[in-house]
């Protein structure tokens, strides 16, 4: 496999990784290495570079930001999301795979979508186990943890693709290993919502 071949696996996994835990951030990454000359994205992905992309992912950033920071906020602004992170990561992988062919795009996107999918559960399950404690302060911590891990990550992912990918595989393995514990978690919304519409 080339090294073209693996930068652009790396920035189409790694995308769709981002995108699970917040889309916004991975577009800010990636479209601000691509406008500040740092690298050179995929063809179909150097949109992201766009002034107006670049402001549209800010001011969505901006609301999500805060969001993410406020207990059971976040939690139902993670269920929205779901229909935002999951095709955001198969779109983002598609985009990038898309010069190897349509065949590996089509691909790409769909193993984007699952691994978008992924990064979302482990979200989503972790903040409704945080939410179990009635203070903010850890809420507070596991969103600056995530932003960090999407920056630091496709920081990686467009540095150093092979180590980025061996990082992937560990994440990838240990999230199936977690994966009945994490929907479980992640429904625990949705089971106390409908324990409040019970209570007379």
């Amino acid at each position: 496999m080339s090294g073209d071949t693996l930068a652009a696996l790396a920035v189409a996994l790694g995308a769709s990784w981002a995108s699970g835990l917040n889309p916004y951030a991975a577009v800010l990454v990636m479209g601000g290495a691509q406008m500040l000359g740092l690298v050179s994205l995929p063809h179909d992905l150097q949109v992201l570079g766009s002034p107006w992309v670049l402001a549209a992912g800010a001011v969505l950033f901006a609301l999500n930001f805060l969001a993410d920071k406020i207990p059971l906020v976040d939690s139902l602004n993670d269920v929205l999301h779901t229909f935002v992170r999951i095709p955001a990561g198969a779109l983002l992988a598609f985009g990038a795979a898309d010069q190897l062919g349509p065949e590996v795009a089509t691909i790409a996107g769909l193993i984007g979508g699952t691994l978008a999918a992924g990064s979302h559960i482990a979200k989503t399950g972790t903040r409704a186990l945080i939410n179990s404690s009635p203070e903010p302060f850890s809420n507070i911590a596991a969103s600056f943890t995530e932003d960090s891990l999407v920056i630091g990550g496709l920081i990686l992912a467009l540095a150093h693709p092979i180590t980025f990918l061996c990082l992937l595989a560990l994440f990838v393995g240990t999230l199936i290993w977690l994966l009945p514990k994490l929907v479980r978690l992640a429904l625990m919304p949705f089971r106390r919502l409908a324990r409040w519409r019970q209570e007379p």
